[in-house]
């Protein structure tokens, strides 16, 4: 005779009980504990990286969008000496590449400074 395999074994611990049903869902959720709030120092620490971010991307940007559409671009000293990645990096395809990547560049910095926002 064998065992049936949904029934407890003699001597075992008895099954825990089926979760009782929450209306979790339905209940307002917890308040968020208030926002500590910043020192001044703190205040303008964050203006200031937020700024910084912003010129930063700005101006690296402006420089990937114009740059590869220069002579200086492919007539550097770096690219003389790899004659095949010199004839890559002056395709069309590579140039707009780099102006997109600039573009977008400029767009984060500034999609950041347009949604700034200081803490209440």
């Amino acid at each position: 005779m064998t065992p049936d395999p949904k029934l407890p074994e003699p001597g075992a611990a008895p099954a825990p009980a089926p979760p009782e049903f929450s209306t979790a869902l339905l209940e307002q959720p917890p308040a968020a504990p208030a926002p500590k709030p910043q020192t001044p120092i703190q205040l303008w620490l964050h203006r200031t990286s937020v700024f910084l971010f912003v010129l930063i991307s700005a101006v690296a940007g402006v420089l990937l969008v114009i740059l590869p559409w220069t002579p200086e671009w492919t007539d550097n000293y770096l690219l003389l000496s790899f004659p095949t990645l010199r004839s890559f990096v002056t395709t069309g395809f590579f140039r707009g590449l780099c102006s997109g990547l600039g573009l977008l560049d400029i767009w984060i910095g500034f999609w950041e400074a347009l949604h700034y926002h200081e803490p209440q």
